[in-house]
């Protein structure tokens, strides 16, 4: 893990992200695995110029007050690199074996839009406080609540799907934005995009995504990172376009 953060950094990627889990979603359901946090500090370690962060944090695993300050933690050994992702929470497999109640999804919904004000409010307590200003993202698509979180708490938002669902759900999160008044362009959105699909790149970018995030997969052994090259080489062109029409 710790070779492919630092070839992915070698290949110039913005961000690097783990996931939160205890057990692999993939493969082998009882196959090796680590936990997110401490993963992120290593992470943190042998990284020195992407943000990371863990896409996404499971709020219902951890105390709202002690997930902010690990991250803040976190963030003074990468040196304010931090991203706080954050969602609600949806593989029962880990709750049930890690003993938390899996309950529904609006019930860790509700508990989500709790504990966020309780995140940030920690981290202005914290001292010494993060070194960067620990851009908060929230994971998730869910129309009535999630995108409303987000138009009121979110730095970043992050989902998944084709250029069609991007736009479908970023017009519902305009309609947020303008109901709590947020100013939609001072939230950035990330969204997922498979190994095997980059060929998508170029109409999620002119749909409005800004910042495009590919998921791999280890074997064990290592991990495979051409897809982070090719994406890194269609960013770097994409910019190139975008600066020479201006």
């Amino acid at each position: 893990m710790r070779r492919a953060w630092r070839e992915a950094e070698e290949l110039g990627v913005d961000t690097i992200f783990t996931w939160d889990h205890f057990y692999p979603l993939y493969g082998e359901p009882e196959g090796k695995h680590f936990e997110a946090l401490t993963t992120l500090a290593s992470m943190a370690e042998v990284t020195e110029h992407a943000q990371i962060g863990a896409l996404v944090i499971c709020n219902s695993y951890r105390n709202p007050e002690l997930l902010a300050d690990a991250h803040r933690t976190i963030d003074h050994i990468s040196g304010g690199r931090v991203i706080l992702g954050i969602g609600a929470g949806w593989f029962e497999k880990d709750y049930d074996e890690y003993g938390y109640e899996f309950g529904d999804a609006p019930a860790r919904l509700r508990a989500l839009k709790r504990d966020l004000p309780r995140i940030r409010e920690r981290l202005g307590k914290l001292n010494p406080p993060p070194v960067g200003e620990m851009p908060i993202l929230i994971g998730g698509s869910g129309e009535k609540v999630t995108l409303r979180l987000v138009a009121e708490h979110a730095n970043l938002w992050h989902g998944f799907g084709d250029a069609a669902t991007f736009a479908k759900k970023n017009e519902i999160l305009l309609g947020h934005c303008d109901a709590v008044g947020r100013n939609p362009g001072e939230i950035e959105r990330t969204w997922g995009i498979q190994a095997d699909a980059l060929d998508s790149a170029d109409d999620l970018l002119a749909a409005g995504v800004d910042h495009l995030i590919v998921g791999l997969g280890g074997d064990g052994k290592g991990y495979d990172l051409g897809a982070v090259r090719e994406l890194v080489q269609w960013r770097d062109g994409a910019n190139g376009r975008a600066s020479s029409a201006a």
